[in-house]
């Protein structure tokens, strides 16, 4: 009998000790554009170290009322269910890629 991955739901994934980045998007926002080629880079500089989502508030809104998202992109990073960080706006893949380091 093998065992295979499961798909997680999204509570079980930022319930996890592996840092959880969220992208809460739109796909009319013209930022959120600019920041899908930074988290693809960042994805590849972390590998499986850390976990990156993108959540579209229009076809999500629960999810964006549940954490207050007023703005897009408004980006989040939990960790064993909490919210560890959070900002809007675009960051630079650097920038990321230091803030998941550090809740690694």
């Amino acid at each position: 009998m093998s065992t295979t991955d499961k798909p997680q739901t999204f509570q079980e994934l930022i319930a996890g000790d592996k840092p959880v980045l969220v992208d809460f998007s739109a796909e009319w926002c013209g930022p959120c554009k600019m920041l899908s080629p930074i988290l693809d880079e960042l994805k590849h500089l972390v590998g499986e170290k850390a976990t990156i989502i993108k959540i579209d508030v229009d076809r999500n809104p629960q999810a964006a009322a549940a954490f207050k998202i007023q703005s897009v992109p408004t980006l989040l990073i939990f960790k064993n269910g909490e919210v560890k960080w959070r900002q809007s706006g675009v960051l630079q893949v650097q920038a990321l890629k230091q803030l998941l380091d550090q809740y690694n």
